[in-house]
């Protein structure tokens, strides 16, 4: 590794980590925003009659276009936020492998003084 790929990795961490920072909340947002939905969809199907129980009432929100949407977009937040978290990781994962190589190096060096 030279010192060009160690900065790169750097810089990576320094401009993802706000990425994935958002990512994560966008995530959380939509882990929230589930519950909130098949609720929604409970109270309108019982208010519409289309339901006799909340039971039948969330049966239908979770079979409901709007939830499959929702999954869908749930899924893709999911991997949009492993994504950036292993590219992260991987980069850390860089700087220690440099940090270890520069140690033993330092080490050889004071080995042949």
């Amino acid at each position: 590794m030279n010192q060009k790929d160690i900065n790169d990795a750097v810089d990576f961490l320094y401009t993802h980590g706000k990425k994935y920072a958002e990512a994560k909340a966008h995530k959380g947002y939509l882990d929230n925003y589930t519950k909130a939905l098949i609720a929604s969809l409970s109270i309108k199907f019982i208010a519409d009659g289309m339901a006799k129980s909340m039971a039948q009432a969330e049966a239908m929100a979770y079979a409901d276009e709007s939830y499959d949407v929702h999954i869908r977009g749930l899924k893709e937040a999911v991997e949009a936020e492993e994504g950036l978290k292993w590219a992260l990781t991987s980069a850390e994962s860089r700087i220690d492998v440099w940090r270890s190589q520069e140690a033993s190096n330092r080490t050889m060096d004071r080995a042949a003084a």
